[in-house]
C-alpha cells in the first residue's frame, strides 16, 4: 500500500509568487489584459492567477486556475495568458499551467471583481 503524499501541514496550496522581480507588475497588468469570455472581470481580479514565479533568467512560470473545469474556454485560456505575457521587454519565456488544486472559490476574487459583480 502506498502513502498519499499530503502537502506538510502549514505549507500553502498556492505558491507564493516572485512579488519582489522587477517584472512582476508588469506581468500582473498582462494578466488583467485577459477575461473570462463569461464573466465582465479580468482574470487576475477573479483570482484565477495563482503564482507568477518569475527566475532570474526572466522566465515566467505562471499557475493559473478557472471558474469550473468545464469552462468553455479551458483549453484556450493558457494561450491567452500567455499571448499576454510574451511580449513584454525583458520576459525570456513563459509557461502557463492549469491547475484544480486548491479549486476556486469566490472567496479568491478581488473586492474589486466582487463590486463589479454585484456579490457586495
Amino acid at each position: 500500500m502506498t502513502e498519499q503524499s499530503h502537502p506538510v501541514e502549514g505549507t500553502p496550496l498556492i505558491a507564493p509568487s516572485s512579488t519582489d522581480h522587477p517584472l512582476y507588475e508588469q506581468v500582473v497588468e498582462a494578466c488583467r489584459t485577459v477575461y473570462d469570455p463569461e464573466i465582465p472581470v479580468n482574470i487576475y481580479e477573479l483570482g484565477l492567477i495563482y503564482t507568477i514565479d518569475i527566475n532570474e533568467a526572466n522566465e515566467v512560470d505562471i499557475k493559473m486556475s478557472l471558474t469550473a473545469p468545464g469552462c468553455p474556454v479551458a483549453g484556450e485560456m493558457p494561450g491567452w495568458v500567455a499571448d499576454a505575457v510574451e511580449p513584454i521587454p525583458g520576459v525570456k519565456q513563459v509557461d502557463v499551467a492549469l491547475v484544480w488544486e486548491p479549486p476556486w472559490g469566490m472567496d479568491m476574487m478581488s473586492d474589486e471583481a466582487r463590486l463589479e459583480l454585484g456579490f457586495m
